[in-house]
């Protein structure tokens, strides 16, 4: 089954990408694995320090997940995967792709502000020639109602 890999984050762009993966995934018979990535540097701490932020980074993330996935699930009939990875944000995305072999599409959400589509686009974008997959970039304002249209 191919699956839709969408990255999981505090980005307002997040929610039009997750919303067009799971209707893209009803709509073709694939699935949507989600990924959040925790960056390195949330940890630089003493170890029991460390340890206690990155099992409150992972509870943060599930629950956020948790209420993408009961959309999904009850509105566009797709379980969706989570999928928590650490380290740098870019090389996550892209062992992750790696790793599985039933992604066939990353789908990212871009920025609307004045500064730009976001840093995953921009970095992802520079290497899209690279990868063995195709990215889809969704514009972060797009309506309910279009992205419907769209998928």
């Amino acid at each position: 089954m191919r699956k839709f890999l969408v990255v999981l984050d505090d980005s307002r762009e997040c929610l039009n990408a997750m919303r067009f993966a799971a209707m893209r995934a009803s709509k073709t018979g694939g699935g949507v694995a989600v990924l959040s990535v925790i960056p390195p540097d949330e940890f630089n701490h003493w170890v029991g320090v460390g340890e206690i932020m990155r099992e409150e980074s992972r509870e943060r993330i599930t629950a956020h997940f948790e209420v993408f996935a009961k959309w999904m699930r009850d509105r566009q009939k797709v379980d969706p995967e989570l999928v928590i990875r650490e380290g740098d944000p870019v090389t996550q995305i892209i062992a992750q792709v790696d790793e599985d072999p039933d992604i066939g599409v990353l789908v990212l959400g871009a920025g609307t502000d004045k500064q730009g589509p976001g840093p995953l686009v921009t970095q992802l974008t520079r290497i899209a020639g690279n990868l063995p997959i195709p990215i889809t970039v969704v514009p972060g304002d797009l309506s309910k109602e279009r992205l419907e249209a769209i998928t």
